[in-house]
C-alpha cells in the first residue's frame, strides 16, 4: 500500500496526490497519479494499492510497477527509510510522477475499498507481534534452563519462574487471540463472525503489539548481559517489537476506530459480549470483570478520552475468555488473577503465591 503522506500521517483525507483521468474516468479505468507518498512498504513489490485524490474525491488506486508497454512506471524513490528495526523489510518515500494507474471500486470510496487490505495487515501485526512474543519467550527459558547462578539453574529460582511464568501467559493469550481472530476472518460469511472481525481485529491488533515492547524487553533481562549483545537475536528482536503498534494505524487510531465502529455497527458490541458471554460462569473475576466493561461502555461521557482503557479491558476480556474456553485450567486460572484482579497487571514477575509456575514454565517449552 501507498497511503501515508507528510502532511496527514493516518489522516488520508488530507492526502493531497492528485489523480488525474486519461480518458473515461470512473471504476476500472486508467489515470495518471501526481503527488509524494511519505512511507511506502515494501517498495520491490510488483504492484501498489494507493490513495489519490480524483475529481470525485479520495479514490483507490491500483498502481503497477511496469507498463502494459514494458516501461518503467514513474513510481520514483527518493529515499529509503532509515529504520531503527524492521530494516530487511524496506521502507521509502515516492514520487508520483504522472505513474498510470487503474480506479479499484467506487470513486470517492477510497478509504472504504482500502481497509479490506489494511484490515488483514493489521491482522497481520498481531500475527507477527504474536510470533515475537513467542520467540522472545523461547530465548528467556533456554537461557535460564541452562544458566546457574546462586547454587542453582535460573528456571528453578522461584523470582525467575514467577517472571518466565508470566511472560508465558502474556505469549499464550495473544496467540490465543490471534487464532479466534483468524478463525473468524476465514467465516465471515457468517454474520456474528465478520461483526467479531470488525471490532477484534482492532481491539486485537492494539492490545497484542502494545504489550510486545515491554515483552521482548523482560525476556531480554532474563537472559542479562548477554541479551544486549549484538552477536544474538534478542537486539533485533526488541527493534522489531515496536513496529506493528506504529505501522497501519497507531494505538490511538486503533482506538478511535473501535468507537467508530461501535457507533457506525452497534451490533459489533453485541457480538463481542456474546462472544466473551461464552465463558459465563466460569470465573467470578472474569464474570464481574465483563459486568463491569458493560457498564462503563454504557456510559457516553468522554469516550474517546476514555477509549485506551475500554479497549485494554476488552483484550483482556476477550483473552481471558478464550482461554477459560479452550486453554488448561491453570492457564486460564493464572491469566484471570494476575490481569483482572483488584490491582491489575504491572511489572512482569508478579504473580500471585500459589500460582502454578513450573507447569505454565513446562507447557511453554513443549508448545512449539
Amino acid at each position: 500500500m501507498a497511503m501515508t503522506e507528510k502532511q496527514g500521517g493516518s489522516d488520508v483525507r488530507a492526502n493531497s496526490t492528485k489523480a488525474y483521468p486519461v480518458g473515461t474516468p470512473g471504476p476500472g479505468q486508467a489515470y495518471e497519479l501526481v503527488g509524494h507518498k511519505f512511507f511506502v512498504s515494501a517498495p520491490m513489490c510488483d504492484a501498489f494499492l494507493v490513495l489519490a485524490h480524483a475529481p470525485g474525491g479520495l479514490s483507490c488506486f491500483l498502481l503497477p510497477r511496469w507498463r502494459p508497454d514494458g516501461t518503467k512506471n514513474p513510481l520514483q524513490i527518493q529515499r529509503l527509510k532509515q529504520k531503527m528495526g524492521n530494516v530487511a523489510n524496506a521502507s521509502c518515500e515516492t514520487e508520483l510522477r504522472g505513474a498510470l494507474a487503474w480506479m479499484v471500486g467506487e470513486e470517492g470510496r477510497g478509504v472504504a475499498t482500502i481497509i479490506e487490505m489494511v484490515a488483514m495487515t493489521r491482522f497481520d501485526c498481531m500475527m507477527g507481534s504474536s510470533a515475537g512474543m513467542r520467540m522472545a519467550l523461547s530465548q528467556a527459558i533456554h537461557h535460564c534452563q541452562h544458566r546457574s547462578a546462586f547454587g542453582k539453574r535460573l528456571v528453578e529460582q522461584p523470582l525467575m519462574q514467577n517472571v518466565l511464568a508470566d511472560l508465558a501467559l502474556e505469549q499464550e493469550a495473544a496467540l490465543t487471540l490471534t487464532m479466534r481472530i483468524a478463525r473468524a476472518m476465514d467465516h465471515r460469511h457468517i454474520e456474528s463472525e465478520d461483526l467479531l472481525v470488525r471490532l477484534g481485529t482492532a481491539v486485537g491488533k492494539y492490545w497484542i503489539c502494545k504489550r510486545t515492547p515491554n515483552h521482548a524487553y523482560e525476556a531480554m533481562e532474563c537472559i542479562g548481559g548477554s541479551g544486549v549483545m549484538e552477536d544474538g537475536p534478542m537486539p533485533r528482536l526488541f527493534r522489531e517489537s515496536p513496529v506493528n503498534a506504529i505501522w497501519e494505524g497507531s494505538g490511538n487510531v486503533q482506538c478511535l476506530d473501535v468507537l467508530r465502529a461501535m457507533q457506525k455497527t452497534p451490533a459489533v458490541v453485541d457480538a463481542f459480549f456474546e462472544e466473551v458471554q461464552q465463558a459465563k460462569g466460569a470465573s467470578a473475576l472474569l464474570d464481574n470483570y465483563v459486568a463491569s466493561l458493560q457498564s462503563d461502555l454504557r456510559d457516553p461521557e468522554q469516550l474517546d478520552y476514555r477509549s485506551r482503557d475500554l479497549v485494554d479491558r476488552m483484550a483482556l476480556s476477550l483473552q481471558a475468555s478464550l482461554l477459560q474456553r479452550i486453554g488448561p485450567n491453570n492457564i486460564a486460572d493464572a491469566f484471570c488473577a494476575s490481569r483482572l484482579g483488584a490491582q491489575g497487571h504491572h511489572n512482569y514477575g508478579t504473580l500471585a503465591k500459589g500460582a502454578p509456575c513450573a507447569e505454565i514454565i513446562s507447557r511453554a517449552k513443549t508448545s512449539g
